[in-house]
């Protein structure tokens, strides 16, 4: 995607052919900036603390770090403990473990001395391979568009919910549930998005709405409680989210409010579909809700905020009391049975053991 006249990927190999920059995700949408990461320990802030977020490319910056250890020691004991450190960052989204384990069945058959460069190698395809999934779930998330433009009156706009960022900032490039919306509007399909805010971190207003501005699509920002009041007066016509796993029987675990989401649109009749590459799909866990380790982050994300004054200063301030603490569970569970299909690179596949068994009948 573009940022400004320029295209930006999320994460890419420095200059010096080692570390990677990547665009620092907390201070969008007041401040572009880019960060390079050097060494593992940058590399888990940058996952824990969420300068990148998103489930594909916290997947591929821990790729990257792995080469990274991997240049500094090619051992075995240097592998193993750079995938403890890196595991423990982020535990919900699965793209992370897979990736870790990924670079583990590549390196670890090798000799010490072509450990880095083939990390690096791997890394690097394990991005670009993200793009080509992400530009192939557009593709199946634009015939449902499509669909739905055509049974509306000619020229009349498809409107769309999204919820938290699921776009190009939360992957290498395209995004997940953007990615049709940016083909629909390329296409010149008429598509207007309702944004959700996303509290507590506000990732629909601070990073989705700034990547649909940039993009040209029309939106508007909604508060998450929104969403079920735009269905009941018919001002939605399908949702579209993304994800951080979902199960061998399709439930879904996404940033938390995405269960409301599911709720609401099953009680009016609205599609609710899930866009995920099959990396965030774990095939090891069948019962979301009670086996999907839910992520506690600190209260701090709920009792602070960060905006732009009229001055143009970019201040973090406190909207409850001192003495209030504050509970932030980061994601929910959407059982598969609110899902009206879960859109991947192979297809739209039913929310189901059986609909994901026959787009991946290799599992």
């Amino acid at each position: 995607m573009r940022v400004g006249d320029r295209h930006f990927r999320t994460i890419w190999l420095a200059e010096d052919g080692r570390s990677v920059e990547i665009i620092d995700q907390r201070r969008l949408p007041h401040d572009f900036r880019v960060v390079t990461l050097s060494t593992v320990d940058e590399v888990a802030t940058a996952i824990r603390d969420m300068w990148v977020r998103g489930a594909p490319l916290i997947g591929v910056t821990a790729a990257y770090g792995v080469a990274i250890a991997m240049r500094e020691d090619p051992s075995d004991e240097a592998l193993a403990a750079v995938w403890e450190t890196l595991h423990e960052t982020r535990p919900t989204a699965i793209n992370l473990r897979w990736a870790l384990d990924e670079m583990k069945r590549v390196l670890k058959p090798l000799p010490a001395d072509q450990r880095a460069d083939a990390a690096y190698e791997r890394a690097a395809e394990i991005a670009d391979e993200d793009v080509e999934l992400n530009r192939a779930i557009g593709a199946h998330g634009l015939t449902l568009i499509r669909q739905i433009a055509a049974s509306k009156k000619p020229g009349e706009k498809v409107n769309i919910l999204t919820h938290c960022n699921a776009g190009w900032l939360a992957t290498v490039d395209y995004g997940t549930a953007t990615a049709p919306i940016y083909l629909a509007v390329e296409e010149g399909i008429p598509v207007h998005v309702y944004v959700d805010e996303t509290r507590p971190r506000n990732q629909g207003a601070q990073l989705t709405a700034w990547e649909m501005a940039g993009h040209g699509v029309p939106h508007t920002l909604v508060v998450d409680n929104a969403g079920g009041h735009l269905m009941q007066h018919g001002q939605v016509d399908m949702v579209i989210v993304g994800t951080d796993r979902t199960t061998a029987n399709g439930d879904v675990c996404n940033k938390i409010g995405t269960y409301l989401k599911a709720l609401a649109a099953k009680d009016n009749d609205v599609p609710f579909y899930v866009a995920l590459p099959s990396p965030t799909i774990d095939w090891t866990v069948n019962d979301g809700v009670a086996e999907i380790p839910i992520e506690e982050r600190d209260g701090d994300e709920v009792s602070l905020v960060w905006g732009r004054t009229a001055a143009g200063e970019v201040l973090q301030v406190r909207i409850s009391p001192e003495a209030t603490g504050a509970a932030n569970p980061a994601f929910d569970v959407t059982p598969a049975r609110l899902v009206t299909g879960l859109i991947t690179e192979r297809g739209v596949a039913e929310a189901s053991a059986e609909g994901l068994r026959r787009l991946f009948p290799e599992r």
